[in-house]
């Protein structure tokens, strides 16, 4: 069934939002600094219906019938990788998923061999995880398929950006004015680089806080060149959350802190672990978000991470919407 019929509300489906004419521009997600604000409300307006459909008993519609899906996630991965593939068979695509551990490219098989391999298989669009920043942009670059970033290194991640805008919005509506503090490294973080990019039209005060050693030189600067005034930094976590409306502790990377970048995991924790002390600093009915996995007592409390003011399970459910209208927009025929 085509995308225009399924807009329609024809074989029992019913009416997702109609695509404006120029609105949606692109044949790949690979991050969001080429997303326009429309193009990101059209996403969040999009993910709305999807919630919709996952609110049934039976969580299925025909919009992708006949198309196929691969994912190939070089790194590991629970919650974009379900969730991704969760939102393929919502949709009724067919889902080809290939494991870099267990196939041929632990016989050495390149990046490149094994998109050529999916495209000769005709499948309609691969996601892509991969360690290597920029190897979602080589693969759009060598076959004509759609690619979706699923996270490539410590460059982005804008599946994870967008679906935390969508949490943003369904419960606090209006953003404008809003302050979110973001804890932690900053440096190895694909999450804060694409929350920068997502936020940068809706007039957030988005804070980063981390050591001055988890902050890339010349960081301040490259914000500034790109115009990303709303964004500012601070060392201090304890100032950082002073009136804030949302928090959310970035997962500290253990396996990338071996070159001396924080003296110990003990001081992080003493210095930067999001508490209920340091909670209460923030507005009375601010927020805690995190984008998983958690490594709980370290960046974040267990009390914390499971309290009232928590959004984390509600990012992880949304993450299926928002990954359900992003391939209805790319897989589902209006892609340039």
């Amino acid at each position: 069934m085509g995308v225009n019929e399924a807009r329609t509300g024809t074989a029992g489906q019913e009416n997702l939002p109609q695509l404006s004419i120029g609105q949606w521009q692109h044949k790949h997600v690979l991050d969001l600094d080429d997303f326009s604000k429309d193009e990101i409300n059209l996403v969040l307006e999009i993910a709305d219906s999807m919630v919709d459909i996952l609110s049934r008993d039976v969580k299925r519609v025909p919009t992708l019938r006949g198309k196929t899906i691969a994912t190939m996630f070089y790194e590991p991965s629970t919650r974009t990788r379900a969730s991704f593939e969760l939102a393929a068979k919502y949709l009724s695509a067919d889902t080809v998923s290939l494991d870099a551990t267990k196939s041929s490219v632990a016989k050495g098989e390149s990046l490149i061999d094994s998109l050529r391999t999916l495209q000769a298989l005709e499948v309609d669009a691969v996601i892509i995880r991969h360690p290597c920043a920029g190897a979602p942009y080589l693969a759009a670059q060598h076959i004509e398929k759609s690619i979706i970033n699923a996270g490539d290194g410590c460059h982005a991640h804008p599946s994870q950006g967008l679906l935390d805008m969508y949490t943003l919005k369904r419960r606090l509506g209006n953003l404008a004015g809003r302050k979110i503090v973001i804890i932690g490294d900053i440096m190895h973080s694909r999450v804060a680089r694409s929350w920068i990019w997502c936020t940068r039209f809706f007039d957030i005060n988005l804070v980063l806080c981390a050591p001055p050693t988890l902050i890339p030189f010349g960081f301040r600067d490259m914000l500034k060149t790109c115009g990303l005034n709303h964004v500012t930094i601070e060392y201090d976590l304890d100032k950082a959350v002073v009136d804030s409306d949302v928090v959310m502790p970035l997962r500290m990377q253990k396996e990338r802190q071996q070159s001396g970048l924080i003296s110990t995991i003990r001081e992080y924790m003493q210095l930067y672990q999001l508490n209920q002390a340091r909670l209460a600093k923030a507005k009375p009915d601010a927020f805690v978000m995190h984008p998983g996995p958690m490594n709980e007592g370290l960046e974040i409390s267990r009390d914390v991470a499971y309290g009232s003011r928590s959004l984390i399970e509600q990012q992880v459910t949304n993450g299926v919407a928002v990954r359900m209208a992003l391939l209805y927009l790319i897989a589902g025929g209006k892609n340039r």
